[in-house]
């Protein structure tokens, strides 16, 4: 019976290397979010000149959004990767020690915190072009934006609870 439980938890353990699928894919789209960013850079470069003052704003808000959306897709591959498949480690066999610094419920409020901040920049879009939205549509994307930020709040929450707890059992 022993040698099937050992086998059952090696299969296990192994499949955690089905996740680098998921990795590779986002690594796969982040490089196509590239292609899209860079679109958007060359034509905001293309008008720069003939922008009113707001649209300029808003190009560059766009590109803002752009990158914290590509920076949220690497900070998950990268401490998914480090915390459920393999460290990383240099090319001769040392790992690599800033890569190893965000766990799963810090990661989780990285991310909570990207999505607010990402929601923030699209609200301003919003607020910036009034007139083409009714004051149902405002009201609804603000009181989503709050949900988010409420969201955010209460992860850190409980990860500072669960962060205490922790200590004070001396782990």
């Amino acid at each position: 019976m022993k040698k099937v439980e050992h086998t059952v938890e090696a299969i296990i353990l192994a499949s955690r290397w089905l996740l680098v699928v998921f990795y590779l894919g986002l690594a796969l789209a982040l490089l196509l979010y590239a292609v899209s960013f860079t679109t958007k850079l060359y034509h905001f470069a293309d008008k720069l000149l003939t922008l009113a003052e707001t649209d300029t704003i808003l190009k560059m808000l766009s590109l803002i959004d752009a990158a914290l959306v590509a920076s949220l897709v690497v900070m998950v591959i990268i401490s998914g990767y480090e915390n459920f498949v393999s460290r990383f480690d240099n090319a001769d066999g040392t790992e690599i020690s800033w890569l190893g610094k965000v766990d799963a419920g810090s990661l989780k409020i990285k991310v909570a915190s990207t999505i607010v901040a990402i929601s923030s920049i699209h609200l301003l879009q919003v607020f910036l072009n009034v007139q083409q939205f009714t004051d149902s549509q405002l009201m609804w994307l603000t009181i989503m934006h709050m949900a988010f930020v409420v969201s955010a709040l209460l992860l850190a929450y409980i990860d500072r609870l669960m962060t205490s707890s922790k200590k004070a059992k001396g782990e």
